[in-house]
C-alpha cells in the first residue's frame, strides 16, 4: 500500500481526520451549504458537551438582558432611572442580549460550533470591564461624587440605591464571562475546519481590524454623550463668554473599580479587534469580530440614546465614532462571512 493511500484511509490530513471523524457520527455536512460553496466546505467533527452549556449560557445572558430592561435600574438622588426610554432606547440596549439569544441557540443545536464559541469566548472577554463599571455604579460611584450620564439622564451620584435592573444586567454580564470561560475551555477539543478561503484576505481584515480598534479606544477616552458649552454675555463687560459646564466623568477619569474596568475594556477590545480575524475556520473569525462589533456598536448607540433622550446632552464627535467604527466591524465580519475560495 502506498503511503498516500495510507493517508487517505487514515485520514492523514486535519480535514481528512475531522471528515472521517464526521462521517462515523453520522453529521459530516457543509455548514449551510449551496452549490455555489463547493469549493468552500466546512467540516464539522467532534462537538463536546461544553458547546451545549456555553449556548445556555449565552441564551441565559440573553434573557437577563432583555428583562434588565423593564425594572428600575437605579435610584439616584432620589430619581428612578430605567434603561429603556423609547424605540430607540430599546433598539441601543437590546443589540447585545439579543445577539446573545440568537449565537446561544446555533450553540445548542451545535451548529458551526467554533463561530459561537468565538463569539462567546471574544464577548465574554469584553463583558468583564463592563462588569467592573457597573460594580462601580451601584456600590461605589458615591465615594466620589460626580455628575455622570446614567440611562440617558444626567444626574449627581451623592446617593445610589439598586434597582433589579441593575441585578438582572450584572447577572447578565456574568453569564456572558461564565460563557466565555466555557467557550475558550472547549475549543480545544470542538473539530470545525475547512478549506482556507479566509487566508488571502486575513492580513487586510488585521490591518483594518487594527486600525478600527485604535478608534474605537480613542472614542471611548470621551463621553459619547456630553453636555455643551455655553454662550453668555457678561454683565460687567458685555462681552459674550463661553461657559464651561460641568459633564459627565470620562471613561478614564473615574476612580477605582471604574478605572480599571475602564482599562481592561480598552486594552482587551484592541488585543480582541488583532485576534479576531486570525481564528480558523473562517467562520470562528466571524463570530469574533461580531462580537467587537456589538460591543462598540452598543457603546455608541447609548450615547446616541442619552443624546437623543435628554435636553442637556448633545451627541459627540466620539460617540459618533464608535457607532462608525462599529458599523465598520460589521463590515468586516460580512467580508470575512462571504469569503469564498474559488472552485478548481
Amino acid at each position: 500500500m502506498s503511503t498516500r493511500d495510507h493517508r487517505v484511509r487514515t485520514g492523514g490530513t486535519g480535514a481528512g481526520r475531522a471528515e472521517a471523524a464526521a462521517r462515523r457520527r453520522g453529521d459530516a455536512r457543509p455548514a449551510g451549504a449551496t452549490p455555489a460553496d463547493a469549493g468552500d466546505r466546512v467540516v464539522i467533527g467532534t462537538v463536546p458537551p461544553a458547546v451545549r452549556l456555553c449556548g445556555a449560557l449565552l441564551v441565559l445572558a440573553g434573557v437577563a438582558g432583555v428583562l434588565a430592561v423593564v425594572p428600575t435600574y437605579l435610584v439616584v438622588g432620589g430619581e428612578e432611572l430605567r434603561q429603556v426610554r423609547g424605540v430607540g432606547g430599546a433598539l441601543a440596549t437590546l443589540l447585545g442580549p439579543a445577539v446573545h439569544l440568537a449565537v446561544g441557540a446555533t450553540l445548542l443545536r451545535r451548529a458551526v460550533p467554533k463561530f459561537g464559541l468565538a463569539y462567546a469566548a471574544v464577548a465574554g472577554a469584553l463583558a468583564v470591564g463592563g462588569l467592573l463599571i457597573e460594580l462601580y455604579r451601584g456600590s461605589s460611584s458615591t465615594t466620589r461624587p460626580g455628575i455622570e450620564v446614567l440611562a440617558g439622564e444626567r444626574v449627581l451620584t451623592s446617593s445610589v440605591q439598586i434597582g433589579a435592573g441593575w441585578v438582572l444586567g450584572v447577572a447578565a454580564l456574568v453569564l456572558t464571562v461564565l460563557a466565555g470561560v466555557v467557550g475558550a475551555a472547549a475549543w480545544g477539543r470542538t473539530v470545525m475546519e475547512d478549506r482556507g478561503p479566509l487566508d488571502p484576505i486575513r492580513s487586510v481584515l488585521a490591518g483594518a481590524a487594527v486600525l478600527l480598534g485604535v478608534v474605537t479606544v480613542l472614542s471611548l477616552a470621551l463621553p459619547a454623550a456630553d453636555v455643551p458649552e455655553q454662550l453668555r454675555i457678561d454683565p460687567a463687560t458685555g462681552m459674550r463668554v463661553v461657559v464651561m459646564q460641568e459633564g459627565p466623568q470620562a471613561l478614564l477619569e473615574r476612580p477605582g473599580l471604574a478605572l480599571l474596568g475602564g482599562l481592561l475594556l480598552a486594552g482587551t477590545l484592541l488585543l480582541c479587534a488583532v485576534v479576531a480575524p486570525s481564528l480558523r475556520p473562517r467562520l470562528a473569525a466571524v463570530g469574533g469580530l461580531l462580537a467587537v462589533a456589538v460591543t462598540v456598536l452598543g457603546a455608541g448607540l447609548a450615547g446616541l440614546r442619552d443624546a437623543a433622550s435628554s435636553d442637556e446632552l448633545v451627541w459627540t464627535v466620539p460617540g459618533i465614532g464608535l457607532v462608525l467604527a462599529g458599523f465598520g466591524f460589521l463590515a468586516l465580519a460580512a467580508v470575512a462571512w462571504r469569503a469564498r475560495r474559488p472552485v478548481a
